[in-house]
């Protein structure tokens, strides 16, 4: 193989890598398909005690599991790119502004929001913050999601209450962690030898 080649190579690979999972509403088809992904998100689990479901729920909301996500770039006479309405970015969709204080509080400097392990981490680590200052349950996926989206302020001053269609979101959140926890229950044993069998 030409050495001009090579870099091109592994561009391409790296970004086959990126590509969100082909069933993104099947988590056991996902796991199997991002074979770290379920080490990633179960250690998560393990540091910060909030549910695998429950955090891919909140991911597939939040991105569709597209590692570069970004809110739509608005555009003025059709042509000229003005600024984004967020900083959000990654698979979690988190601000530029928390994700410094993420990795401030947590240590985790070379964290990247397009970097799944990161961003499974990051979700784990902010729901426990939710649990600890708002006292919900990690087991309730719609209030974790409602001070995910709203920040820890803002669902302290009830401001989803203002937005029904917020609320309608949470909900099917709280919907697709239920499905997510149904399907892992048929092929987590499967996930956890082979993530034994890799170690």
């Amino acid at each position: 193989m030409k050495k001009s080649l090579i870099p091109l190579l592994l561009l391409s690979l790296a970004a086959c890598t990126a590509l969100p999972p082909k069933n993104s509403d099947n988590i056991c088809s996902t796991f199997r398909e991002k074979d770290d992904w379920y080490d990633d998100a179960k250690n998560s689990f393990e540091k910060w005690g909030v549910p695998i479901h429950i955090q891919m729920a909140i991911m597939h909301q939040e991105s569709r599991f597209v590692a570069d996500a970004q809110p739509p770039r608005p555009w003025f006479l059709g042509f000229i790119p003005l600024p984004r309405a967020s900083s959000a970015y990654g698979y979690a969709q988190a601000k530029d502004e928390t994700w410094d204080g993420y990795q401030n509080k947590v240590g985790s400097w070379g964290a990247d929001r397009d970097d799944f392990a990161d961003a499974s981490d990051f979700i784990g680590w902010y729901c426990n913050i939710s649990h600890a200052r708002l006292g919900i349950s990690k087991l309730d996926a719609k209030n974790l999601y409602l001070a995910y989206h709203e920040g820890h302020g803002g669902f302290h001053r009830k401001s989803f209450l203002q937005k029904p269609w917020l609320q309608q979101v949470a909900i099917k959140v709280a919907k697709r962690a239920t499905l997510f926890q149904r399907q892992l229950g048929t092929c987590e044993k499967e996930l956890q030898s082979e993530s034994w069998f890799f170690w």
